[in-house]
């Protein structure tokens, strides 16, 4: 056992032994996706429970997420999948820009030179994606937001971006760190 490697699960060792152990012999299954390259190099991808099919296709949000930070101008990136009809989910991402450039708020109005950098972005960044990932998995939709809702340990609350975007009960809040980006979001979706 490692430091962060769970030795057990209080008076359940049989489901702490099904969960970790037994799905494949004297492996642990934790729950991440990894790889390892040719050179024998191990890298951790993101949990094998988070992802999205879209267009019969599976993907990780954390991949196309580190794609778009990877942008010079895109400081954080969060992911989700929404209903499409024809793909299934579509992607929509949302993106922390550098400098805290967002989408203006309700009543403000964007000015035509701000809003054709945007578009252009906004298209700049679904081409980055399709280059690495294949057309498919573009985002369908790219919004800039001021911040990305998140826990006080910076954890990413895709769920609560996925209701807000889709107008539904996000659920307990408590533990996010700035519940107004929540407002945002919910803006935007409507």
């Amino acid at each position: 056992p490692w430091i962060g490697m769970a030795r057990g699960f209080w008076q359940e060792k049989e489901r702490y032994l099904d969960t970790y152990w037994r799905r494949f012999k004297d492996i642990w299954v934790h729950g991440d996706f990894a790889m390892r390259d040719k050179d024998g190099h191990w890298f951790i991808l993101g949990r094998s429970d988070d992802t999205l099919k879209v267009a019969g296709k599976r993907v990780g949000p954390a991949e196309v997420e580190s794609l778009l930070v990877a942008h010079p101008l895109v400081t954080e990136a969060a992911v989700i999948g929404v209903p499409d009809e024809v793909k299934g989910t579509a992607m929509v991402a949302f993106c922390v820009l550098t400098g805290g450039q967002a989408s203006k708020p309700a009543g403000e109005e964007m000015k035509s030179e701000e809003q054709a950098g945007m578009l252009a972005l906004q298209s700049e960044l679904r081409s980055l994606v399709a280059k690495d990932m294949g057309k498919p998995l573009a985002p369908s939709k790219i919004h800039f937001v001021s911040a990305l809702p998140k826990t006080r340990n910076a954890k990413v609350m895709r769920r609560v971006i996925r209701s807000a975007y889709l107008g539904e009960d996000p659920g307990d809040l408590s533990a996010l760190e700035n519940p107004n980006s929540v407002e945002e979001i919910k803006k935007i979706g409507s």
